[in-house]
């Protein structure tokens, strides 16, 4: 494994996000300052957008971590590609209420989270909803998270709501049938990319966190190469850094340039044309029917998904492989001692 060839305490570039390695990049900084104003004024929606892999999901749960539990109760869902009652069950669930029995509908589940939004004020605390792939969520069901809102006390709201999602969710928000919605939301941001001063921070600031010193080293056209190819998405970049230093733990490298970073991308996109290649011709099914862009980007994101068990994988057969070589090299020991 090359976290202990490197010496990392941890896996610098995990896919996961892990509110431990957050960077707090200028666009960060600021989102995070979004969220803490919204939390401030105890009211309203706050709506954070970025692309996929911006980094939306570490924001909110590096702001969990800041979170006094004594006086805020979280709660976030992230599966949001449902109708709106079943939303609504989500949102129950996530509260950690228990879902009615048999056939009662959505005005029993209405009725719990009242009630225990109540409980939540009279205890002093607040509650907090955090919408993750906010995209995915219909009109509809936007509008029934909006009459969450309107459970309140005489002086104040019972709930308070955070919509995290990509950017097509800003042509949700400005539809003509949103406007109350929109008046809703006492803040709003859109997360971009870092720019190349910030790629190289956030690289160096992960292998810190993850424990490691000055090996391996970075040339300044690897950090160049590594952001000209993931334009600064968090996610991406990642995912090229992770394949990177496995690479160097094959080839046992101490330092990377712009010709090891365009080897491990040769590597990536032929792999990615592999994978397209038995994917439809670009608008049209096998059965000559449409593919629209959700199917294309979720064909695209199972990709990924398949690239880091990929690369998990080949991280095992690698640590099998040395412990084998161990064993042969003690064996080896042993028979010479006799």
């Amino acid at each position: 494994m090359y976290s202990s060839f490197y010496g990392f305490r941890a896996k610098p570039f995990q896919l996961k996000p892990d509110p431990n390695f957050f960077f707090g990049s200028k666009g960060h900084k600021r989102a995070m300052a979004y969220l803490e104003y919204g939390l401030s004024q105890g009211e309203g929606f706050i709506v954070i957008t970025g692309e996929v892999g911006a980094g939306k999901t570490t924001l909110v749960r590096n702001l969990f971590r800041k979170l006094e539990s004594e006086k805020i109760v979280a709660a976030q869902i992230v599966n949001t590609n449902l109708d709106s009652d079943d939303t609504l069950r989500m949102v129950a669930a996530a509260f950690g209420l228990p879902l009615p029995h048999g056939n009662s509908g959505k005005a029993s589940v209405l009725i719990g989270l009242e009630q225990f939004f109540c409980q939540c004020d009279k205890q002093g605390k607040r509650a907090l909803l955090v919408v993750d792939e906010a995209q995915n969520l219909s009109p509809r069901t936007v509008e029934e998270l909006r009459m969450l809102s309107n459970f309140q006390t005489d002086d104040r709201p019972l709930l308070q709501t955070f919509l995290l999602g990509q950017p097509e969710f800003r042509k949700t928000l400005l539809s003509s049938d949103m406007q109350q919605l929109r008046q809703r939301v006492t803040a709003s941001y859109h997360l971009g990319p870092m720019d190349p001063a910030e790629t190289r921070s956030y690289i160096e600031h992960r292998l810190r966190t993850a424990g490691g010193g000055e090996d391996p080293s970075f040339d300044e056209d690897a950090f160049a190469a590594i952001h000209d190819y993931t334009g600064g998405i968090p996610r991406k970049i990642n995912a090229l850094c992770d394949r990177l230093l496995l690479m160097g733990y094959l080839e046992k490298l101490h330092n990377f340039g712009s010709s090891e970073v365009s080897e491990v991308i040769r590597d990536i996109q032929h792999e990615f044309d592999l994978s397209v290649a038995s994917l439809p011709i670009a608008g049209m099914s096998d059965e000559g029917k449409t593919v629209t862009d959700p199917e294309c980007a979720e064909a695209v994101q199972r990709f990924e998904e398949m690239a880091a068990r990929v690369a998990n994988l080949e991280e095992s057969v690698v640590s099998l492989m040395g412990l084998v070589k161990q064993i042969l090299t003690l064996a080896d020991v042993n028979k010479r001692l006799r």
